[in-house]
């Protein structure tokens, strides 16, 4: 199964011009089987764990790369401004935010629909992409 793990990751590699290697695809793996977006020093501290060695300069680069290719979506936390990396399905999907456990939450509509017409309408705008993060604080941050 890892074989053919590493098989699909190679051949995504390949296609977006990126080398196949071990690191890159043990991060790809991690993301994919995460079932929350993650932080570098998260991804690091599971690898290294896991006996590969490997820096966090390393896992920075990467998933800057992976970032600039699209295969990985980067959202900022605004505490503590650190990025949370998650795996691009390619669907479309916003998030909520909670700053106090740090909770990423996925809408299932995308509440833009309407403003992307207006903006269309008003100032004869054309969208042709969008991201919408929202913070706030979750149902079991609320109530502490």
């Amino acid at each position: 199964m890892l074989d053919e793990k590493n098989s699909k990751y190679k051949e995504l590699l390949n296609r977006e011009g990126i080398k196949s290697t071990r690191h890159r695809n043990a991060i790809l793996k991690l993301l994919e089987d995460s079932e929350s977006p993650l932080t570098a020093e998260q991804l690091f501290i599971t690898l290294r764990d896991k006996t590969t060695a490997i820096d966090l300069s390393t896992v920075y680069r990467t998933l800057d790369t992976f970032v600039s290719k699209s295969l990985v979506i980067k959202s900022n936390r605004l505490d503590d401004g650190k990025a949370l990396y998650e795996l691009n399905h390619h669907e479309h999907k916003h998030h909520l935010l909670c700053v106090g456990c740090h909770k990423l939450i996925s809408l299932e509509e995308c509440p833009m629909g309407e403003l992307q017409q207006t903006l269309k309408k008003k100032i004869d705008f054309d969208v042709t992409g969008h991201k919408l993060e929202i913070y706030g604080y979750c149902h079991n941050c609320k109530r502490l």
